[in-house]
């Protein structure tokens, strides 16, 4: 009887002190600080509630009553307008090409970024620091440096109106997340690289049974952010796509303005709803994954 009544004081002291933590998550400071954050999280997505609530508005009244949200008709035709596409084509064709175009960056950049980063983090060879800097430097030059020289050559290629010179480069790696990907690598003990080898396990295997596993949080980064530079990407695809059929959808929604006739606006606003989607729907998903990423690549140098 007295162990019971000894838990029973035990559970009540408890409960008493639970209940006199709860009032101090009350405190003004508590308080003002979610009151701050909440009003800046409505002020960032505001620019994309505009854009949904406009997207059933008529055309012509998106920017007369561009401070009013609520549409007034609301109507749903911008969407089926905008779904008809162009040019005999659907804006399903230009969803396709561009999930296309986006699977063959994302498994080169995979690939390629994977491999070359185990290279400069886990392989000695002559000259590892200098090749490492003149990668960063390659960070460092703006992509209007390099685009002249790189259509000349893809021309004499003659790999124009096509997806390769879009889709090749990917596969000799990206130097962003080279680095990403070197910085986790360094954050793996070098013991599972020697154990792995006393197993039999060649430079390749390490690399597959070892390193691949380890580094999926990165992996899974790279993917991430490989698909919204991909899926957002315009000036790629206008330099080298010439065919309606192979538009991806960043280039048919920049169709929708014209500067000889009346610009459709409201198709246009319903078409950027529909290729937010899958952005939301994979940052909503995935999102964990790039903290991870992320962070753990600064642990070490």
């Amino acid at each position: 009887m007295q162990e019971l009544n000894s838990k029973e004081m035990v559970q009540h002291d408890t409960k008493k002190s639970i209940g006199k933590r709860r009032p101090s998550k009350l405190k003004p400071k508590y308080i003002l600080y979610h009151v701050l954050v909440g009003g800046f999280a409505i002020l960032l997505l505001y620019p994309v509630i505009w854009l949904i609530m406009s997207s059933f508005k008529v055309s012509e009244q998106i920017f007369i009553t561009a401070d009013s949200l609520i549409p007034k008709p609301f109507i749903l035709d911008n969407f089926a307008q905008g779904w008809q596409g162009f040019g005999g084509h659907s804006f399903g064709v230009f969803i396709k090409n561009t999930l296309v175009f986006v699977f063959l960056v994302l498994i080169g950049h995979l690939v390629s970024c994977s491999l070359i980063a185990f290279g400069f983090a886990r392989i000695k060879f002559a000259g590892r620091g200098f090749w490492f800097a003149i990668m960063l430097v390659t960070l460092m030059l703006p992509y209007e440096v390099v685009m002249i020289p790189q259509y000349i050559i893809f021309a004499k290629l003659d790999w124009l109106n096509s997806l390769k010179p879009l889709v090749v480069p990917a596969y000799f790696g990206h130097p962003f997340f080279i680095f990403l990907l070197v910085q986790f690598i360094r954050t793996i003990p070098r013991e599972l690289d020697e154990a792995a080898t006393i197993d039999g396990c060649n430079t390749f295997g390490i690399y597959r049974r070892i390193i691949l596993p380890l580094i999926t949080p990165a992996l899974a980064t790279t993917a991430i952010f490989t698909f919204y530079w991909t899926w957002d990407n315009l000036l790629g695809p206008v330099l080298y796509l010439n065919s309606p059929s192979k538009y991806t959808v960043s280039m048919a929604l920049n169709m929708f303005l014209s500067n000889e006739t009346v610009s459709n606006w409201g198709a246009m606003f319903a078409m950027s709803v529909v290729t937010l989607i899958p952005v939301f729907v994979i940052f909503f998903i995935f999102q964990r994954y790039v903290v991870d990423g992320i962070s753990t690549s600064g642990l070490k140098g």
